[in-house]
């Protein structure tokens, strides 16, 4: 019987440590292969690339760290891995560990989500890993929590069409007091842009921000990580509001055709 195929990608790179941590502790479950892009990708969202072509370059690094360097977006990865690159389909993706939560609202610009989203669209299971550090990240402990969750996963499956979207917590002692369950909450980035002039006179913007928490909530992603807990939560790219369609319903107007 063959070891189980892992897929994994990212949207800070190829380059990053945390790529480079979850596909040496994730070599422990199975065999390995990286298809990441070959820059940082951070906010693409579910980005594909139609207009130019997509190039791919092996990698590898002196740690023997290997894998495929692609000129495209995140989902661009895992599109090029299923029909192009692999030999078969993996047995499970994992997209990460990214450089800063992916939680609230922010999930719909994450190119690490939508990586693992375009997995499952492609029929096979999917983990987003993150871990809320920017400036210090220390990778080691969420590699751990990835390999955890990865081999749930691969012994008692997840339902389709389902991707877990995973967070860990930045803890003074590196380790979360241990997992919840959440739903997406509602919290997002308060965006500032800070006008500037390059050196021709002309201006541009740079874009900061800091997150704004909006719930209190246990069971929120946001709330949980801030609590110290791993914050485990499924998504589905379905965007229905199934709860609004008999409020259209409603809608008269809608009843007659345009004249």
């Amino acid at each position: 019987m063959n070891n189980p195929l892992i897929l994994i990608t990212n949207d800070d790179g190829i380059y990053s440590k945390g790529i480079y941590s979850l596909q040496k502790t994730l070599s422990e479950v199975g065999d390995t292969i990286v298809v990441a892009p070959d820059g940082e990708k951070s906010g693409v969202g579910h980005g594909i690339t139609i207009s130019d072509p997509i190039r791919v370059n092996d990698f590898g690094n002196k740690d023997g760290f290997s894998g495929y360097a692609v000129s495209g977006t995140p989902a661009d990865c895992i599109k090029i891995a299923f029909n192009a690159l692999l030999e078969r389909k993996p047995d499970i993706v994992i997209s990460g560990i990214n450089r800063g939560a992916n939680i609230g609202l922010s999930v719909l610009y994450s190119g690490t989500v939508s990586a693992a989203a375009e997995s499952v669209i492609q029929g096979v299971p999917a983990i987003a890993i993150s871990l809320d550090d920017w400036l210090s990240p220390d990778y080691s402990y969420s590699s751990k929590v990835a390999k955890k969750i990865v081999e749930i996963v691969l012994s008692k499956g997840i339902l389709p069409n389902i991707v877990l979207n995973v967070n860990v917590p930045k803890t003074p002692n590196g380790k979360a007091k241990g997992f919840r369950i959440t739903r997406q909450g509602t919290s997002n980035f308060v965006e500032e842009f800070d006008k500037r002039t390059d050196p021709r006179g002309n201006y541009y913007y740079w874009m900061n921000g800091e997150f704004s928490p909006k719930e209190n909530n246990p069971n929120i992603d946001d709330v949980a990580i801030r609590s110290g807990y791993v914050s485990v939560t499924p998504l589905h790219c379905d965007l229905t509001s199934y709860s609004s369609i008999s409020h259209l319903e409603k809608w008269k107007e809608l009843e007659n055709d345009i004249e």
